[in-house]
């Protein structure tokens, strides 16, 4: 089964990180893909840019109508997935909640279909 785990973080978060915690929690995230990557789990992962970055579409009455940011306003941010080739959704959920982020923001754990 296919899962997307989507990583939410606060815009800068990294940046106010020490080099020490950053390293830390690169080195936590690196043991998470390799493990994922020599079982065969890992489909792909990436981060995302900012949601200052990011373009907002809506089509209203046949237009598109283009604004900047994201959708909805928050303190925590989409900032990336994870997509997964697991058994079972418990799998999913126990790589999410070893997710550095997880620890900080909260993880989504959410079936492809």
């Amino acid at each position: 089964m296919k899962y997307m785990i989507m990583i939410y973080n606060r815009p800068r978060f990294l940046e106010d990180l020490s080099e020490a915690e950053r390293t830390e929690l690169f080195g936590e995230v690196d043991a998470i893909i390799k493990e994922l990557t020599e079982s065969g789990e890992l489909l792909g992962t990436e981060a995302l840019a900012e949601p200052a970055a990011a373009k907002t579409v809506r089509v209203r009455e046949g237009a598109p109508a283009i604004t900047d940011g994201p959708f909805i306003e928050a303190k925590e941010q989409f900032a990336g997935y994870l997509l997964v080739d697991v058994t079972s959704e418990e799998r999913a959920v126990d790589i999410a909640a070893r997710w550095p982020d997880a620890k900080l923001f909260g993880m989504e754990v959410r079936q492809v279909i």
